[in-house]
Parts: C-alpha cells; structure tokens; sequence
C-alpha cells in the first residue's frame, strides 16, 4: 500500500466513524435492521482506493424467508482514507461520505443512483 497523507492513530479514526454515525439522522439509523459496522486499516485484497464496503443484503432485498442470518456489515477502511486526504478535516469529511454511501446500500440505493444524487 501507498503512504497515507494524514497520519491518524485507529482509535482517532474509530472516534470521526462513530461520529459520522452520530450525524446520521435518528430517523434513518432506526431503520436500519442487522447491520454493525467495522473498521479496518486496509481492504483484504489490498485495493488501496476502496474505502468502504457494505456486505450484505439489502433491505430492499429481504423477503418472508430473511432470518437467522448474520448481521450485514460496513467496514470503513482507515488507511485508503488517509491515503486520500490532506488534512483531517478532509479525513472527517471523507469518513462522512464513506458513511451514508454504504449505509445508502444497506438501503438498496445502488452506485448510480448515488452518483445522480452527488454521493459517488
């Protein structure tokens, strides 16, 4: 992997997820159903430009037989972020927007869609 720009200990990083989370509306994170989310310092197959991902199935996609499953998860990528970014107020702003895009797949808003409405 490439250098990160930002040098930023996990547990920072950790803390600006959980406040992403915090930003995303009571509304919307109570609709969300069997889904935890992680953090990660690299994706497993080293692609050093994938910053987040959302595993799982959507909520658009669960039918009568959805249960029993394990938890869908979204795991937000530490060093691709820092990789990306000059300062940490953009790691903030990234980790904001890496958190609504996969929470928007935990909803079944596909990456199109989020491209028209500005989130890509």
């Amino acid at each position: 992997m490439v250098g990160v720009s930002v040098e930023m200990s996990r547990e920072r990083f950790e803390e600006l997820v959980g406040d992403a989370l915090d930003e995303v509306p009571v509304e919307l994170l109570s609709l969300m159903n069997n889904v935890v989310f992680l953090v990660e310092d690299a994706p497993p197959d080293g692609g050093d430009d994938l910053l987040g991902v959302y595993e799982g199935t959507a909520l658009t996609d669960r039918g009568w037989d959805y249960a029993g499953v394990l938890p869908d998860r979204i795991t937000i990528y530490r060093l691709p972020t820092l990789r990306i970014c000059d300062s940490e107020d953009d790691v903030v702003e990234e980790v904001a927007i890496t958190v609504v895009h996969e929470i928007a797949h935990h909803f079944g808003i596909d990456d199109k869609r989020l491209h028209d409405l500005g989130w890509a």
